[in-house]
């Protein structure tokens, strides 16, 4: 899921949206097929990293279809709305998939995987349209808009159809290799670079926490159940949902009045609206709250404390996350409005690798020195990142955009 999105938005585009989403879905389900037969460890761990590289499609893509469809003024609200699927799917996942194991086994949840898939894939190919704008035909200054002929076929272009195919081939090379890969030197650009680094630092606390849930709660004082342990996932969806619906229109709003109050406008007459301006009191907010939500939440859980007031915290982690994600992704989207995709992809690529290190040190960590210190060590980071990125952000920003914009053009 971190490396697999390189490729697809980078293929979505050349080839379009639609073809990624409808080829990714069909080779998901054909995983999924294949993960709920599977006859040994090794060939169920090599169909789920194939089934995880196949979804993983939508998290940069989707982004880029968001971008596509949504003008710059309204674009933060339905981001807010499309990013509660990566968010609510690892929270929703323990819920349904520990009352399927406990009820029918660990294959049932592959099969659920599989005719969510199959289902995915019919309402792509009946209700999604393609959303990428046309590039228009070559055409020949001077011709009136025609398109450019190809020249007759000689003797001396036959004799170089080698040297032709060659070339074509290492077009191709570059294309499939060299091209998906060459998106994260993107990250030599301080504000790509600043806005993915919050937005990851964000996401691998995320993974701690869902760690730190499942080992804390399953153990006393608590001693709750695979099925209780699903629902203390619910707080911090209630969270997204709700900075979904309000964060998303607050984004958009404090936008435009940046806009307005620096006078901005194109030669249309309408508000120039820079990316920058979504990093504004919506973040400071946000860069207080999820930092002391972790810290609230580790050591009421250390001292044992009513689960309710652990999961009240939690819901305020999903409140002030959902805040960086949102602002993060659509920055992403309209640092390069051309390069969307690849864009976010970067993003998902370098969160991934946090949230990977995150899931892989969470236990220890809490075997080492309990979830108190471990949350507060991690909410000092969060809090100080936060806080360096949107200052940052305000004070260099535009600059760093203008510089980035110079270099790509």
């Amino acid at each position: 899921m971190s490396v697999f999105p390189l490729w697809w938005s980078s293929f979505s585009e050349t080839l379009g949206r639609r073809s990624i989403y409808l080829t990714s879905f069909v080779l998901f389900t054909m995983w999924n097929i294949i993960s709920a037969i599977s006859t040994s460890m090794g060939m169920l761990i090599v169909m789920r990293v194939l089934g995880g590289g196949a979804a993983a499609s939508v998290q940069a893509v989707g982004a880029g279809t968001i971008a596509d469809i949504w003008e710059v003024k309204e674009r933060g609200r339905a981001m807010g709305f499309f990013y509660l699927g990566p968010l609510l799917g690892p929270l929703l996942a323990p819920i349904i998939g520990g009352a399927l194991s406990e009820a029918m086994g660990w294959r049932s949840t592959q099969w659920f995987q599989a005719i969510y898939g199959g289902a995915l894939v019919t309402m792509l190919t009946f209700c999604l349209p393609e959303t990428l704008a046309k590039k228009q035909s070559s055409t020949l200054p001077g011709n009136g808009g025609k398109p450019e002929k190809r020249p007759p076929l000689t003797r001396i272009l036959s004799r170089q159809s080698v040297h032709l195919k060659t070339k074509k081939a290492a077009s191709i090379l570059k294309r499939c290799i060299i091209d998906p890969l060459s998106v994260i030197l993107y990250l030599r650009f301080p504000a790509v670079a600043l806005t993915v680094y919050l937005a990851s630092v964000t996401f691998g606390s995320l993974y701690v926490l869902n760690i730190s849930i499942q080992q804390t709660f399953s153990e006393a004082p608590y001693n709750f159940s695979v099925i209780i342990l699903g629902l203390l996932y619910i707080p911090n969806s209630l969270g997204y949902v709700f900075a979904s619906l309000a964060g998303g229109r607050w984004m958009d709003m404090i936008m435009h009045r940046e806009a307005r109050a620096a006078g901005r406008v194109d030669a249309n007459g309408r508000l120039d609206f820079r990316p920058e301006d979504r990093m504004r009191e919506n973040a400071w907010i946000a860069a207080v709250m999820f930092p002391g939500a972790l810290v609230w939440y580790g050591w009421t859980a250390e001292k044992g404390i009513i689960w309710i007031v652990p999961m009240i915290a939690n819901f305020f982690f999903g409140v002030g996350s959902m805040i960086i994600f949102g602002v993060a992704t659509t920055m992403l989207t309209e640092f390069m409005p051309k390069r969307s995709s690849s864009c976010v992809a970067v993003n998902n690529f370098v969160r991934n690798i946090f949230s990977c290190v995150g899931g892989i040190v969470a236990e220890p960590t809490i075997n080492a020195i309990g979830n108190g210190w471990l949350f507060t060590g991690l909410g000092v980071i969060c809090w100080l990142s936060a806080f360096s990125v949107v200052y940052s952000m305000k004070k260099f920003g535009p600059k760093w955009r203008n510089v980035m914009d110079a270099k790509l053009k």
